[in-house]
């Protein structure tokens, strides 16, 4: 890594220029500059860009970063909200992360596994012998695996409504303008919806052991409750990443429709299926930066990062960085059968410790999904008809340009 004197964009403000390139942003400057960092500002606020597994080691050092301060507004108010386990420190991110790790039991990532299966199975009924979008499908079988999982019923719960909701927090996060603001009016009507379920579990009887009996149950470091509107936020933090996970789903169907090679290799033994979903979420785009706010300065190749300096990692960049991965640029699952990847260098939803940091804590139920779902593509066999397989660079995240037409 070369950031010994980092570089300094001359351009006054790169905001547009983030916007106008996506995933492309920080590398692009990166490859021009012959570094893996630079300094620039983004909404007229100074930022370091930093890129590959030596800056992503540095920035999940516990404690060293913080995130309060280190997403815009619309990011936060969309993808996290306040109180929620990403925004929190110290004892209190411990004691929350520690309630999310204990729903990802092997039990409860195997239930997931079933639930989704019965909720494809269940739509697939309908796909016989006729072309459907992917983009389009997954979203509603996704949405009543989550609820399910959660121990919510969605029979009773308009799951229609609730798909709309958490599919545009993830589709408006990055957005700005009316595509945004509406995002932000689903997601209010959302937590109302979410309150109310806290509210009810409280009140009654939730089914034991599941995720909305853990929310409504557990205690913070002090023993007290969590606020309704905070377990809320939290309900919603498990809800829409399960959704989200239909991204990596069509990505996948992508993959196999574009690499032929890798496709006939492909089979359902564990192994193989999260090592090609490893693949899938090492090389497509998802979100492609963390920010972190620095709490304890450091030095990094002989770079000052000083208290309450921002810092983004460019996490699309490091996934793909040759200090890393042997020919970066190609689809090959079978790099994750090889051995352990170098530390820092696979960063897909964030690095670092598991326990300790800011990693985030649905990671193996994102595993787990994916390698269902890989499982079920493969045994349907589809076929892809004529269709832009393009996957757009500045949309954040995407779908591939057509939606990802299967013929079943």
């Amino acid at each position: 890594m070369d950031i010994e004197s980092l570089p300094r964009l001359r351009a006054p403000d790169s905001t547009l220029s983030l916007l106008r390139e996506g995933y492309d942003f920080v590398s692009r400057r990166c490859d021009r500059l012959g570094t893996d960092g630079f300094c620039t500002r983004l909404m007229l606020r100074p930022v370091t860009c930093l890129r590959g597994p030596e800056a992503a080691r540095a920035f999940y050092v516990p404690g060293r970063l913080t995130r309060r301060g280190a997403m815009p507004a619309q990011v936060l108010a969309l993808l996290q909200d306040k109180g929620s386990v990403q925004t929190l420190d110290g004892a209190e991110h411990l004691n929350r992360r520690a309630l999310f790790l204990d729903l990802m039991s092997q039990e409860s990532l195997d239930f997931a596994r079933r639930l989704l299966r019965e909720e494809w199975r269940a739509t697939a009924r309908t796909w016989s012998g006729r072309e459907v979008t992917l983009s389009r499908e997954i979203g509603p079988i996704l949405t009543r695996t989550a609820l399910r999982w959660c121990g919510i019923d969605p029979a009773d719960n308009a799951p229609g409504q609730r798909e709309e909701e958490l599919s545009a927090m993830v589709r408006g996060a990055a957005k700005i303008g009316p595509g945004h603001w509406r995002a932000r009016a689903l997601r209010r009507r959302s937590e109302a919806w979410a309150r109310e379920q806290i509210r009810a579990a409280r009140a009654g009887a939730p089914p034991p052991g599941t995720p909305l009996a853990a929310l409504a149950y557990h205690r913070d470091p002090d023993g007290l409750a969590l606020p309704r509107d905070v377990a809320a936020v939290e309900l919603l933090n498990l809800l829409r990443p399960i959704v989200a996970v239909g991204r990596f789903i069509a990505f996948s169907a992508h993959a196999m429709a574009t690499e032929p090679e890798a496709r006939a290799s492909l089979t359902t033994d564990e192994a193989m299926l999260r090592a090609w979903g490893d693949e899938v979420r090492r090389l497509y785009p998802f979100f492609p930066l963390i920010g972190g706010r620095v709490q304890k300065p450091f030095s990094l190749a002989g770079h000052r990062f000083d208290r309450d300096d921002w810092v983004l990692l460019d996490l699309h960049g490091t996934n793909r960085h040759p200090a890393a991965w042997t020919k970066p640029e190609r689809f090959d699952p079978s790099r994750h059968l090889a051995g352990t990847p170098v530390e820092g260098g696979f960063v897909p939803q964030g690095g670092g410790l598991m326990r300790e940091g800011h990693r985030c804590p649905g990671e193996m139920l994102t595993q787990a999904l994916l390698s269902e779902a890989t499982a079920l593509l493969h045994e349907a066999q589809f076929e892809t008809p004529p269709q832009d397989l393009s996957i757009p660079r500045r949309t954040i995240p995407p779908w591939p340009a057509s939606g990802m037409r299967l013929r079943l």
